[in-house]
């Protein structure tokens, strides 16, 4: 063996000599290379870099790039669509199978105790029948399968037919000045004026007493809900303040002094304020809902009392009802635009909208008549003679996926 190892070595120079002189010559060249080309560097870092190791810490790595999205998804700065609380409404367009039915306007008029129904293609009325005592407003069910009277002096709510505009029954709740639907349909709700109160009723099994919560202020009249329906808001006319309701706990959530005598009720498009006719301060106060304040006022009119939302809900129509005239809000200045003025006069109280948005109806309270105008032009193109102290008057069917109740407040 030691004749072997030195006969081996007498060969040349030893192997081990002869890979460090090697390696030296190899990584010469390498310094070499990345001095004359930078590219070379990458590439000798990537080819000498350790390899990836399944443990731990190379999860962690792995997990802090994924936090790094691809430049092709890198998020956006695009506006979110706008939003609107009437999108259901704008098509101006009757959901089927409501289409097949032959438009009509009901009119209760409360001193004589009656419904009066026009046909709104000749402004004729075609039908006339008895009801309850006092009937206030006619409101759609929220799933619009029938229409509601309010008869506020007998206890009561004549039920209408949706496809014969007749009487077909009778539903016993106390004193109905005005009725309403929650948005997603679970709850009726029963303004109960002449008790100070609010019932939550589930009108689809007996219209069974849910809650009642007091209003300790006089004259709960009408109200709207928030977008997203979580509470409403509800005027008390005699003694100028504005009330918010929970739905979900149902209970009293606070309360805005407005002063005068506020009436109905209108949550704006985006859902960020609501608006109060006046009839006292002769305008309407908006509302700031989160703050509980109110942060305008708009004059229109001596007697403003009714609002409806144009079609393409860019105005806010108000009936100044004791000037007989109707203003026009522009709901993105917050300013007066346009005031129709009714030759002769007249009482303009609750206000309702055909389907494509070009007439306004309105009931007129002290001369039992019905007006229609033209909302291209702002004029006063029917007066139809009905029953005595013509009130919260609906046009049935219209637009609008669901009904919110009043006299067609639709969503």
């Amino acid at each position: 063996m030691k004749i072997f190892r030195t006969s081996k070595e007498r060969l040349g120079p030893p192997a081990g000599a002869l890979r460090s002189r090697a390696f030296r010559i190899f990584f010469a060249l390498v310094f070499v290379f990345a001095i004359i080309s930078p590219a070379a560097v990458v590439t000798g870092v990537v080819w000498t870099a350790p390899p990836i190791s399944t443990g731990s810490a190379a999860t962690q790595d792995q997990q802090l790039a994924r936090l790094l999205p691809a430049p092709d998804v890198q998020p956006t700065s695009l506006p979110d669509a706008a939003f609107n609380v009437y999108a259901n409404t704008l098509s101006g367009t009757v959901p089927c199978p409501l289409c097949d039915l032959k438009p009509r306007v009901y009119v209760p008029n409360s001193v004589a105790g009656t419904v009066d129904v026009i046909d709104p293609t000749t402004y004729k009325v075609i039908d006339h029948y008895r009801v309850g005592l006092i009937p206030h407003h006619i409101a759609p069910a929220w799933d619009m399968s029938a229409l509601y009277v309010d008869n506020e002096g007998s206890s009561s709510l004549t039920v209408l037919d949706i496809h014969t505009g007749r009487p077909t029954g009778t539903v016993n709740i106390p004193f109905p000045y005005n009725l309403y639907f929650t948005p997603d349909g679970t709850k009726a709700i029963d303004v109960v004026e002449r008790l100070q109160r609010v019932e939550f009723r589930d009108w689809r099994h007996g219209w069974k007493l849910l809650k009642s919560v007091g209003i300790p202020w006089p004259g709960a009249d009408h109200m709207d809900f928030s977008a997203d329906g979580s509470y409403f808001m509800i005027s008390t006319e005699y003694s100028g303040v504005v009330a918010k309701v929970d739905v979900n706990r149902m209970e009293l959530a606070g309360y805005v002094q407005v002063g005068g005598l506020p009436i109905d009720v209108k949550v704006s498009p985006d859902g960020s304020l609501f608006y109060v006719t006046n009839q006292g301060r002769m305008g309407v106060s908006v509302i700031d809902p989160v703050a509980m304040k109110e942060v305008q006022f708009i004059p229109t009119g001596r007697g403003a009392h009714g609002l409806q939302v144009s079609r393409d809900t860019k105005s806010l129509y108000v009936s100044n009802r004791l000037e007989g005239s109707i203003s026009v809000i522009d709901f993105a200045t917050h300013t007066v635009t346009a005031k129709w003025v009714m030759p002769g006069g007249g009482s303009p109280d609750m206000l309702q909208l055909n389907p494509d948005g070009s007439r306004l109806w309105a009931s007129g309270r002290y001369n039992a008549t019905v007006y229609v105008f033209d909302t291209t032009t702002g004029k006063l193109i029917a007066k139809i003679p009905v029953g005595a102290e013509d009130h919260g008057l609906t046009y049935f069917p219209n637009v609008g996926l669901h009904s919110l109740g009043h006299n067609g407040v639709y969503r």
